[in-house]
């Protein structure tokens, strides 16, 4: 990303606001005002989880984001309901495995579009395609 933008933005913490984004969307048209807790792996495996470096930066950033503040959200847009919590990858989290074994396929169809993928062909009926019930594409947000 350095090569090919002058203000490169951490990869993590733009991925945590695109998640963000989505899952504000989704909880808002479905009318869900309840806590929602967002689950990262901890980035420090010498330091308790959520206490290392790296996942004290992941934190302010998404402080950052859920008080509407990040400098690519949309002007002002808070989302007050979101919490985060990291687990370490000894925890051996389902909700994390099953993150993993969804993101291989779902980044094969962006790069191999054409190329055979039958995990893919089970994951896409399950991305949510927005409140008019648009393209899977809705779902997904592909950066650059």
């Amino acid at each position: 990303m350095k090569r090919r933008y002058t203000n490169a933005e951490n990869p993590y913490q733009l991925a945590l606001l695109f998640c963000l984004e989505k899952a504000n969307e989704f909880l808002r048209f479905h009318d869900d005002r309840g806590e929602c807790h967002v689950v990262c792996e901890s980035r420090s495996p010498r330091e308790k989880p959520g206490r290392g470096k790296e996942d004290l930066e992941l934190e302010v950033e998404f402080r950052r984001i859920v008080a509407g503040q990040h400098f690519l959200q949309s002007s002002g847009v808070a989302m007050p309901d979101f919490e985060i919590n990291f687990v370490s990858k000894q925890a051996n989290s389902a909700g994390l495995q099953l993150a993993d074994l969804i993101a291989r396929p779902i980044g094969l169809r962006i790069l191999r579009p054409t190329q055979p993928n039958r995990a893919f062909e089970i994951i896409q009926r399950k991305i949510w395609r927005g409140p008019e019930n648009n393209s899977m594409w809705y779902g997904l947000k592909v950066f650059p």
